[in-house]
């Protein structure tokens, strides 16, 4: 809330908008040129890139190179917690993994989730937890894995999993009043809390229908690929794991810190530590195993846990099926996503100090001469700060701010911006690879963002149905001004 907006009058669009256009050239030749591998580094020297040629523009337009830096800081500071998160969800897949609650998560999801529900069960499942949690990050580091998990072992493709754990985890990320940007749209409209949750429900839940529906009919028709023996897998679990109910105690007590507000960093450190202490009860010959010794000491069990915590471990098995669900990469695996948002924050950084951000978003707002033209320049809006800033909350501040007057100036209510920044600013983060939340759930699924974008029905309905509302007129409120 306290974010300035950095403007520059010297800065014109097309000025601002060269590091834009050169960013996405770049990447899309560095896509085609690595594919899926373009993630491992070198989109993220392609950012850096695109800062050069933002950090150049600056210089013709007399902004310092101090002046970048200390943009740049203050964006990679806002990422701390951000990264913490990251380590910690590492972490905690590893211990999962290895005291068995993951495959324990697989071994009952087999035996409920038949393929023909199992895309809607999963949108529905993830819907609760994200409204229980007000968080799709804890969503997605929690249920969403083992759906991912159980959804592998289906033979279905993992992109349209991953889209369905999303589409679930964002709209509980909407719609929770425990979720931060649905406090914060609120906050930067003008308006209060529940009745931007009551306005909000106009537009999302018809999308959550659609998208309900659509995956309803994915499932029924899409074609599981080769021919899954659910038994063989599920005996092959057992062989690996000691499989128990019990084992859900440690995602019941996350969730429940979460819902009793406990902070997402510490909620996810209790369940690594549990888990690490479940993985010594239930499945020490795990933990013996990637220890590298027979029998169980303080040492080794120290060493196994940690090792699961930091790095990569594998479980052996001889299904190949299993053979990817039983890796965990740790704290390790999510490195690279760290530097991509490392990255990605120099940007956004150098793109706000040289009054790009504000420029863009300056131009859209002069576009709009109707309210339609209103809605659709703020939903422009959002979906270039989430390009170019790359980071979700930049996305509902920054219009947020820019478009308050200009509501207020044709007679709408507040929530009606409040409703458009997250129903643009908030669930298309994840669709953009270098948006922290779009290289988060890429890691934390093990999904490339590009791979379950074509999946993630309700994100990328959710800027349409408000713009299907303002062009006729549905629901749009006036302000009610007192006499």
């Amino acid at each position: 809330m306290d974010t300035k907006i950095n403007r520059n009058k010297e800065l014109s669009i097309t000025e601002a908008l060269i590091p834009v256009v050169a960013l996405i050239a770049m990447l899309g030749y560095n896509v085609a040129v690595y594919g899926d591998d373009a993630l491992s580094g070198s989109n993220q020297f392609v950012l850096l890139l695109g800062a050069a040629v933002a950090a150049i523009v600056g210089f013709f337009n007399k902004v310092t190179f101090e002046k970048m830096m200390e943009e740049v800081a203050e964006n990679i500071k806002s990422t701390v917690g951000a990264i913490l998160i990251l380590l910690m969800v590492g972490a905690l897949a590893g211990t999962w993994l290895i005291s068995g609650i993951i495959p324990s998560m697989i071994y009952y999801g087999l035996q409920i989730l038949s393929p023909a529900i199992f895309l809607p069960a999963t949108l529905i499942i993830c819907s609760i937890i994200s409204i229980a949690t007000g968080s799709s990050w804890t969503t997605s580091a929690t249920v969403g894995i083992a759906l991912i998990g159980v959804g592998g072992a289906l033979g279905f493709d993992l992109g349209m999993v991953a889209g369905a754990v999303i589409s679930g985890a964002y709209f509980g990320d909407k719609l929770s009043p425990m979720s931060d940007t649905t406090n914060l749209a609120p906050a930067m409209a003008g308006t209060d809390l529940f009745t931007h949750i009551r306005y909000m429900t106009l537009t999302t839940i018809p999308t959550y229908a659609i998208t309900l529906i659509l995956f309803i009919i994915l499932g029924l028709s899409v074609e599981i690929k080769g021919n899954v023996d659910i038994a063989s897998l599920l005996a092959d679990i057992e062989t690996s794991f000691t499989i128990s109910p019990w084992l859900f105690l440690v995602p019941l007590i996350v969730i429940g810190l979460i819902i009793k507000k406990t902070e997402p960093l510490v909620a996810l450190l209790v369940g690594t530590l549990l888990a690490a202490v479940f993985a010594i009860i239930f499945q020490p010959h795990i933990v013996n195993q990637i220890a590298g010794v027979d029998h169980m000491t303080f040492k080794s069990g120290y060493k196994g846990v940690m090792d699961a915590i930091t790095g990569k471990i594998v479980i052996p098995t001889d299904n190949k099926t299993l053979a990817d669900l039983f890796t965990s990469g740790g704290m390790q695996k999510m490195l690279g996503t760290i530097w991509l948002i490392l990255c990605a924050m120099v940007f956004g950084g150098i793109m706000d100090a040289i009054g790009a951000l504000s420029r863009i978003s300056q131009t859209l707002l002069k576009m709009a001469h109707t309210t339609f033209g209103l809605f659709a320049s703020t939903v422009g809006s959002c979906l270039a700060l989430n390009i170019t800033a790359s980071d979700q909350y930049l996305a509902i501040v920054v219009p947020g701010k820019m478009f308050a007057k200009a509501y207020k100036e044709k007679g709408l209510a507040p929530e009606n911006l409040s409703r458009t920044l997250e129903d643009s600013g908030t669930v298309t983060s994840v669709l953009i690879p270098w948006n922290t939340c779009g290289a988060y759930q890429s890691g934390t699924l093990g999904v490339s963002t590009l791979d379950y974008l074509p999946y993630a029905f309700f994100n990328i309905l959710s800027p349409f149905m408000t713009l299907i509302f303002a062009a006729f007129n549905i629901k749009i409120r006036q302000l009610a001004y007192k006499k």
